[in-house]
């Protein structure tokens, strides 16, 4: 008859190592057989979200300025006089970097970064709705609808800030960069050269209508941002609602900066084309401080939204699928329609993350959980009350 196994002794229970062949025991190991390479590297990485955030930064700013040298040909198209612009936008890169990772580790932007992209990205909804994607491209961040529904004066103050910026920026980024450049011939003009990364694109006058637009590109832009910002600004300064929850540096800063840049750029076309160059090195600089402080806040201000814009499309996405299924949630009081399934499901999970310990609440209409909570704080909180 076989003896029962022997019973291993206290010492043995609480040292997983002592047991004789274990994996986690010296004679478990096996000679050559460590950890992975990429689970050493993955222990290496340090476990704050700031240190994590440090590492993407670094490595996103690392790869603008590999960029910056390759698409310069090695620096060979590059002004050395936008060094200080160039300069920014390396600081730029790392800051939303930075500031986008420590966004999405908090576990409902998290959420909202997984559903988004995941939706924008997604194959399957792709072939289910081919045009969805566009459409809310076009909606939230081209035309910004959702602002129309607030005011009409808003929406178009925004629309001249948001498309004078990417007109700009479409402009400034690729030059400061050295991707593109303009070369003429007899070193005067008027007829010029664009040359992307090297490679001519196209040949104009500077004289004629398409050659003054390239050059004046920068010029239409502030035009177009001038009237925008002072809209919003001279709002801060009136309305009552606005007034109440500002905040300088949040509000106040960021169209001050954009009406700045936007002056500034303007009087150094005029200073080149009226006043033969006068005061334009007190200008240059002046502008150079006003864009280079501006690229530095956005990543920390109020132009960081830009960044996080996106991934409301995608979340759009996402509930627009669920409709597509007929996956609408009601009320479980009043049977009203509330959401998508799949929303208000992720709803209830982020909830449960943050550890809130009312994730049930997400079922109820917005009508329904003051009437619920009416109720709570009569016979709760105030029970003799009538």
């Amino acid at each position: 008859m076989t003896e029962p196994a022997e019973v291993p002794s206290e010492a043995e229970r609480h040292d997983p190592g002592a047991r004789t062949g274990s994996p986690g025991g010296a004679a478990g190991r096996q000679p050559g057989r460590g950890p992975s390479l990429l689970a050493r590297a993955a222990d290496a990485l340090p476990r704050s979200v700031s240190g994590r955030a440090g590492i993407v930064g670094a490595v996103v700013s690392g790869l603008l300025i590999l960029a910056i040298m390759l698409g310069s040909r090695l620096l060979h198209d590059f002004d050395s006089a936008l060094l200080p612009y160039a300069v920014a936008t390396v600081f730029l890169a790392f800051g939303v970097a930075y500031r986008y990772t420590v966004w999405i580790s908090a576990p409902g932007a998290r959420r909202l970064f997984e559903k988004g992209w995941g939706s924008l990205f997604s194959a399957e909804n792709f072939r289910r709705a081919p045009t969805a994607l566009p459409k809310m491209a076009a909606t939230y961040l081209g035309f910004q609808k959702f602002l129309g529904a607030r005011s009409h004066a808003r929406w178009a103050a925004h629309q001249l800030i948001f498309w004078g910026c990417v007109l700009a920026a479409l402009i400034t980024f690729p030059l400061t960069w050295g991707w593109f450049t303009f070369t003429s011939g007899s070193g005067s003009g008027p007829g010029y050269e664009m040359r992307v990364w090297g490679f001519k694109i196209l040949g104009f006058d500077s004289l004629d209508f398409v050659g003054w637009v390239l050059f004046h590109g920068l010029d239409l832009a502030a035009v177009l941002v001038i009237p925008g910002a002072s809209y919003f600004l001279w709002r801060r300064m009136k309305d009552r609602g606005a007034i109440t929850g500002q905040r300088f540096a949040y509000d106040m800063v960021p169209l001050l900066a954009l009406i700045i840049i936007s002056v500034t750029g303007l009087l150094l076309t005029f200073s080149s084309i009226f006043l033969h160059g006068g005061g334009y090195e007190f200008l240059a600089v002046l502008h150079m401080v006003s864009v280079v402080f501006t690229l530095i806040y956005i990543p920390f201000g109020k132009f960081f939204h830009i960044v996080q814009r996106p991934a409301a499309v995608g979340m759009q996405l996402f509930k627009y699928t669920g409709r597509q299924d007929d996956e609408v949630f009601a009320c479980r009081r009043c049977e009203e329609p509330i959401d998508t399934g799949p929303y208000v499901e992720n709803l209830r999970a982020t909830m449960r993350d943050l550890d809130l310990r009312f994730d049930e609440w997400a079922e109820y209409c917005p009508r329904c959980k003051r009437v619920l909570r009416g109720n709570a704080y009569l016979t709760q909180v105030k029970k003799g009350f009538k």
